[in-house]
């Protein structure tokens, strides 16, 4: 190739045939599980099949502005290789290659970029830090990969499903829509709006659920709910967030139970919340509830499901703790005062948090999807809770930062009120016994590697902003 160009390549070795990886790589959903969190791009669209002049568009951050970024498939050979050239962004050359080479039962999975930036007085600056972007970039597309396919090839030979999410425009909802597809399922959003082409229509509110779209499907994903941290609980707010689970969760399980081909699953999202404020007592699936404002919700957002149950459908309440992302979440309102060197324990820091990363929730889920014998209660934590303490000192040196600035519970009751006991500073030690003996293996076992993964800083010795 061309001198005037400069290249990139990655190579990672993978335990999955090539034809499984190149496959993963042509499906809906798989565009979107490979855009790190962080890297301050955005998927606008994706082609259903990956075919000769398919286009993908992204959303790049160019400082205070966005750009558009379209890429273009070329040289498709099915099975082994494709490229994405783009037709117009950021750069003033990109052509990367993706290879799947079969080294016996696995993939070596091979991707070269060649790229030039503009010249101009921003491109000279970009030259400075884009190799350690891609670097940072491709280490997270590839282990993503791996884990996704390796993930998937557990239920290789089970049916593919017909999966209904509500809550699907949500973080969790919109991720394991994608992780879904990737894997070849289908999936079927439920929304408010009026539905299109795949959706599904409801208005929980007035009781209004498109029943008969539910005929016949394998699996529905219960994940709508009002955001508990959007805003400061009133009494309106406490009310608005009781309701949004209760009435809807009600309404989706009595129209599930009263069809003729009803699904096979129910999973409907719950919190750990339900266990309230235990000190530093270990807590798991068997542990009754605990008294709250967020305990009292979280037992009655479960018997709920309970006509879906009743009717003999499958139905699994899974309990999440906190979800790392820098997407949205604890984590995504964590990260500024903690990027500027302003982060530290709330209260005393004792309290213990018991956190997930967003890529097992994944794994989580699709292993409740396909395990006959998960029913009731599953908790979707980490195996390892910290104190907030801990957690504040782990992010601080992901980010290498300090984590010098406590913030007093008294500040904290002040600004948030009721708020701040059940979501700050109640102390909920979970541990995932049922996910575990299930079998369910952590991609991210530790509260370190789970930061540095979705934060995309892999080495200690990796400096701010890079």
């Amino acid at each position: 190739m061309s001198n005037a160009f400069d290249t990139y390549e990655k190579i990672t070795e993978i335990d999955a045939p090539a034809e499984a990886v190149y496959q993963w790589h042509t499906r809906p959903g798989a565009v979107a599980r490979l855009v790190p969190p962080w890297s301050g791009i955005r998927l606008i669209e994706a082609p259903a099949t990956l075919v000769e002049g398919a286009l993908t568009t992204l959303s790049v951050a160019l400082g205070p502005s966005r750009s558009k970024w379209i890429l273009e498939y070329r040289n498709v050979d099915p099975g082994r290789s494709f490229q994405t050239a783009q037709r117009s962004g950021p750069f003033a050359h990109w052509i990367h290659t993706h290879r799947f080479e079969p080294a016996g039962d696995r993939c070596r999975l091979i991707d070269r970029v060649e790229y030039a930036l503009p010249a101009t007085t921003v491109g000279r600056a970009a030259s400075q830090w884009v190799p350690g972007r891609l670097e940072r970039t491709f280490r997270y597309r590839h282990d993503v990969t791996r884990e996704d396919v390796t993930a998937h090839r557990r239920y290789a030979t089970s049916p593919r499903l017909t999966v209904a999410i509500t809550g699907a425009s949500g973080l969790i909802g919109r991720t394991m829509s994608s992780y879904l597809e990737a894997a070849g399922h289908r999936v079927r959003p439920v929304v408010r709006s009026t539905p299109r082409n795949n959706q599904i229509g409801w208005h929980p509110d007035s009781g209004a659920i498109d029943q008969a779209s539910f005929e016949g499907l394998d699996a529905v994903i219960h994940l709508a709910g009002e955001n508990v941290a959007a805003r400061r609980w009133t009494t309106r707010q406490m009310a608005r967030i009781r309701e949004s689970r209760t009435t809807g969760t009600r309404l989706l399980a009595e129209t599930l139970a009263g069809l003729e081909r009803p699904p096979r699953i129910l999973v409907s999202a719950s919190a750990i919340g339900y266990y309230g404020d235990r000190g530093s007592e270990e807590i798991d699936e068997d542990t009754g509830p605990g008294e709250g404002f967020l305990a009292d919700v979280a037992e009655e957002w479960e018997r709920s499901t309970d006509p879906a149950a009743d009717g003999g459908i499958r139905t699994v309440l899974t309990r999440f703790g906190v979800v790392l992302s820098p997407s949205g979440g604890a984590l995504a309102k964590m990260l500024p005062p903690f990027r500027a060197g302003l982060g530290g324990r709330l209260g005393s820091g004792r309290q213990w948090m018991s956190w997930i990363s967003l890529d097992d929730v994944l794994g989580g889920l699709e292993s409740v999807l396909f395990d006959e014998n998960l029913s009731g209660p599953v908790n979707l934590v980490g195996p390892a809770p910290v104190t907030n303490a801990d957690f504040a000192k782990v992010l601080a040196g992901v980010l290498c930062r300090p984590a010098l600035l406590p913030v007093p519970s008294v500040v904290l009751h002040a600004t948030l009120g009721l708020m701040a006991d059940d979501l700050l500073l109640a102390s909920t030690r979970v541990v995932p016994r049922r996910l575990r003996e299930s079998g369910y293996v952590f991609r991210h076992p530790n509260l370190e590697t789970a930061l540095r993964h979705v934060l995309g800083r892999a080495g200690a010795s990796e400096r701010p902003g890079v």
